[in-house]
């Protein structure tokens, strides 16, 4: 457990972390099925600011995304 963490009040919706009686972090759930991957690389590139990606990581990434195939489901029945 966390020892110096706030309250915290979930539902089935959403995890509201509270500090001081004020929120500081809603979490909620994704709706739809999100970005791939190489889209929010992409959107990173063009509007981020100030991160950066190490060298040594984007290469290990772009060769995971490089080596992508669709996934062969035959194997499930």
């Amino acid at each position: 457990m966390i020892e110096d963490m706030e309250r915290v009040r979930m539902t089935d919706a959403e995890v509201v972390v509270e500090q001081d009686q004020r929120p500081v972090a809603v979490i909620i759930p994704i709706t739809g099925p999100g970005r791939p991957i190489d889209e929010c690389i992409a959107l990173a590139t063009a509007h981020g600011r100030g991160a950066e990606l190490a060298e040594e990581y984007a290469h290990d990434l772009k060769e995971v995304l490089d080596s992508r195939r669709p996934l062969d489901t035959s194997v499930w029945d």
